[in-house]
Parts: C-alpha cells; structure tokens; sequence
C-alpha cells in the first residue's frame, strides 16, 4: 500500500486514488490515523434536563466503538470511559444515577469525578495505586446543547466552533431545541466519504437537485477554506428566503439562504433562518454508511421554506447519485480525477486532509 498523496494545488490536483475507497487497509488506516484523532458528536439524550445522571455511548459503534460515559452531576458535566482500569470490563450499561461507579466485575470503585477510590484484595500490590487508575477523562465540548468528544484529537475544536458562531452570532442560538419529529438516520450503500465528496460541493446541484436549484443562485455559489473545516454558502434567488443580517454583519445586504459548514472528518452543521441541521456520517463497512440528521429548531415558522424547503427529497437524491459513485469507484477503468478548481474547492481540501492524516507518524 503506498501513501495517499494530493497536491495541494487544486489546478494541478488528482483525487485521492480509487483505492482510498476500496482498500481493506486503507480503510482500517483510516479508523485509526483519521476517526481516532478527530472529535465526534454524542447525543446527549436530554442531559441538560437530569441534575445528576450517567449515560453510557458508544462512540461511531460501527467502526470505532469507544465505550464513553457522559456523566453529570449538579451543573457539571464530564466524559470519561466506561472501561473499568483493572480487566476492561464496561462499568455501566444503562442509564443511571449513582453516588459512586463501582465495577461489577471486582469491585472496583471510582468517584463521580473519575478518580479511582478503592479495589478489595489489593493490599499486598506494589506501587499501587498509580494514576493509571483512573477513568480516562475526555475533552468535551458543549456547544449550545451539541456534544463533542475527542478521543485522541490531534486538532482544536472550540476555535473551529468559536468560529461558526461568530459568523453566525446574529442567530439566538441559546434558544436552539432538538426536533425528534424531524430527525432520522439515513443508510447510504456507500463509503463514508463518498458521501462526504457529494457533500463538499455545489457543483454536482444544477444536475442531480432540480428544486435546490431552483431557489439556490448557482453562479454566486462560494466555498471558503479553514483549517480543519470549510464552510459553503448557498445564495438565494429570492430575498424572502434569506437570512436577515444585521447592519454590522460581514454578510449584510447579501442574499444567504444557507451556510454549509463541515468539519473534518465527519460532520457537517448546515445553519438555515429556523436553525440548524447538524448531518454526522458514520461509517458501517467499507460500502455502507449511516448519515444522522439531527433538526435543531431556533423558529419553526421558517421551516421547509427555501434552501431547506425538503430535506428528506434532498438527501434521497444524493444518495441515489453517491450510490452511482460507489459502484464505479470499483471500477478496473477508474483510478483518480481532477479536480474543478472552481468548483471542487471543499472536496480537494477534504482530500488534502486525508492525505495530511493518513501520512502523519
């Protein structure tokens, strides 16, 4: 298997290769050099709302399936792992309320805060106990009632967050509730980031989204790159359907229905005038995926108007085309493309990443 390598110049810029999409290896690299080092979303199953409760996740069960706990007790809330530190046993399997964590294995105790407490029969061990024993505490990031969690991030998230909000601050997003009537799961026969390459551009809009395009002004169509994240911005062709910006806004007297912010790896933050549509694609195996959309509701007035006007249409139509893709990225007569330097900007900086990961010692 040899490095996966692109150029960071999108004009002279191949796709990742084929196998990137195909190989055993490669895929498995990927879980480790790529998930392992990123920050994913939790659901927090209305956290906010228990004074004190522990709820056991399993992270990207499909793939990584890191056993977490997210725990809070009073107004503090924390994630550690939910691996006992003497055998690997998982301390809690539902959903509960306790004083302390005690391993139902042998007896090992922790304390709300993760610190180990005590352990019978250990009176004779050595250099006993370490810091070892405590509960790895992950770094956790609350963002207006969305969870992230890094297992082993090698980059920040807060400043990519800070940066969302800060474009976004207009919008009363202390006020943002989770709408179950309007999220689902949706199973895609394809890699994950063939779905993620569909994602990243606005290009493929004109041909596969016939009422996107309809209300979307292709020609203004923009696409800026940050570290880690990038963001695309769906103008509008009618006013009505539009942010409403204040006079101090960078965007003001500009017609944005959408912004499409994205994150490496996985997550995507679409912010619409009622909201948020927060889209996290899982991977399953190597050609199939789970995509999680999530509605978080600021004006339901404002729903199923514009560039969101039907979501479920949407999707089902880019499943259909990445589906396509799946197929003929097996193909004998298919290695790599070139990029539109016009275009193609969020999916070459999504490649560039990948390479960036998958080569890091």
């Amino acid at each position: 298997m040899h490095k996966i390598f692109v150029n960071k110049r999108i004009e002279l810029a191949n796709t990742v290769p084929s196998e990137f999409y195909t190989d055993e290896k490669i895929y498995s690299l990927a879980k480790e050099k790529i998930f392992l080092k990123s920050w994913q979303w939790i659901d927090s199953n209305g956290i906010n709302k228990k004074n004190q409760i522990i709820i056991p996740i399993n992270i990207l069960e499909d793939l990584i399936n890191e056993p977490i706990i997210l725990l809070k007790n009073n107004d503090e809330i924390k994630c550690y792992s939910n691996v006992c530190t003497h055998r690997g046993n998982i301390l809690i399997e539902n959903q509960c309320t306790l004083k302390k964590i005690v391993c139902n294995y042998h007896g090992r105790r922790f304390n709300l805060n993760g610190k180990f407490e005590f352990m019978p029969e250990f009176e004779s061990v050595k250099n006993f106990p370490s810091i070892n024993e405590d509960l790895k505490n992950l770094p956790l990031i609350n963002w207006h009632g969305l969870f992230f969690v890094g297992i082993n991030p090698n980059f920040e998230l807060l400043p990519i967050l800070n940066q969302i909000e800060k474009r976004i601050s207009f919008l009363p997003l202390k006020k943002l509730k989770i709408k179950n009537d309007l999220s689902q799961d949706y199973f895609v026969n394809s890699h994950w980031a063939i779905y993620c390459d569909n994602f990243l551009e606005g290009f493929h809009v004109p041909y596969v989204h016939n009422g996107l395009n309809n209300v979307l002004d292709y020609k203004n169509y923009e696409t800026e790159i940050y570290k880690n994240f990038n963001l695309q911005i769906g103008f509008s062709k009618n006013k009505e359907e539009c942010f409403q910006f204040p006079k101090n806004h960078e965007d003001y007297g500009k017609k944005i229905a959408a912004f499409y912010y994205w994150i490496f790896p996985n997550i995507m933050l679409n912010i619409y005038p009622w909201g948020i549509s927060l889209n996290v694609v899982c991977p399953i195996d190597m050609s199939k995926t789970k995509v999680l959309f999530r509605s978080y509701v600021l004006d339901s007035s404002k729903l199923n108007n514009g560039a969101s006007e039907d979501l479920n249409r949407v999707e089902l139509e880019d499943e259909k085309i990445v589906e396509n893709v799946q197929k003929g990225i097996n193909s004998s007569f298919y290695s790599s493309g070139r990029f539109s330097a016009k275009r193609e900007k969020g999916v070459h900086h999504f490649h560039c990443l990948i390479s960036q990961f998958l080569n890091l010692k």
